[in-house]
């Protein structure tokens, strides 16, 4: 004790929340814990609504009954679903599309490594990836950790839909990379991730592999774009090489010929430079 992280919806607040935290302080009164609050941290989970927006009743007609549709569409499309909707906090409504969308976004994942004969498709391959899409690869990992710990599951799963669109325009593709993306997917995807585990020829299960880890420095952009304001206003955009110094930033801008149209002529009062983000000119 304490534990460490408590989920639980509003509706916790006035039932199990109350009464654990009331008896943890009895507890403690008597000397029998050692800390005044039973959870080191709390979130709230937003409720899931019917499909018209309203509270799931009976009354009303509305409920989903979850074993329907994951007969339908499996245990991973339903659960992979319910990350997907939004933040982890706010109310959100059923949608039985949305539910098709994430479907098919595992049907895709499953094509990406397996053919028709039910064998490893043969562009998986021991080869080196290109520096771009090895950059995809290290920013996916990161995200995807980060979003964990954080709780950001919605964003975390569409990093992976990025990654899995730009994998499927790749001729060969990287076996090592596919490997590691197993592991980012198997938390939100468990069945289907076990069972491509297997497909690339591992016999335990990736329940013991270590989380992959990426490296800040192939995270980098080779190219970022600067937005280029005149009195706070946008007026262009640079795309300069990552890491460009203040001094050439200020200059490009300054040369730039959507800025030069609003700057012509006037008196030019402060310059303001903030690398890998914005160029703001003020004039008077």
């Amino acid at each position: 004790m304490p534990v460490d992280l408590y989920v639980g919806g509003s509706e916790h607040a006035v039932l199990h929340l109350m009464y654990a935290r009331f008896w943890h302080k009895v507890l403690y009164d008597l000397g029998h814990v050692s800390t005044k609050e039973p959870f080191m941290k709390l979130r709230h989970q937003g409720i899931i609504l019917g499909e018209d927006s309203r509270k799931m009743s009976k009354s009303r007609g509305n409920v989903v009954n979850p074993d329907d549709v994951v007969k339908e569409y499996g245990a991973d499309s339903v659960r992979l679903f319910e990350m997907f909707m939004g933040p982890l906090e706010e109310m959100k409504p059923w949608s039985t599309r949305g539910v098709e969308g994430v479907f098919r976004f595992l049907n895709r994942v499953w094509r990406l490594f397996v053919d028709e004969e039910y064998r490893l498709d043969a562009s998986i391959a021991d080869v080196e990836p290109a520096e771009e899409y090895e950059r995809l690869y290290h920013q996916t990992v990161r995200k995807v950790g980060d979003d964990i710990e954080n709780m950001r599951f919605n964003t975390a799963i569409s990093q992976m839909m990025i990654f899995v669109n730009e994998t499927m325009k790749l001729k060969k593709r990287p076996r090592k990379i596919l490997n590691n993306f197993i592991i980012l997917l198997a938390p939100f995807a468990p069945h289907i991730a076990e069972e491509l585990w297997s497909i690339l020829g591992h016999t335990v299960s990736l329940a013991y592999e270590p989380w992959p880890v990426f490296d800040a420095a192939k995270c980098a952009e080779s190219s970022i774009e600067v937005v280029v304001q005149v009195n706070g206003k946008m007026r262009s955009k640079l795309v300069v090489p990552a890491g460009t110094p203040a001094g050439e930033l200020e200059k490009m801008a300054l040369n730039d010929v959507n800025i030069k149209r609003y700057t012509e002529g006037k008196k030019i009062i402060k310059k303001i430079v903030v690398p890998n983000r914005l160029v703001n000119i003020v004039v008077g």
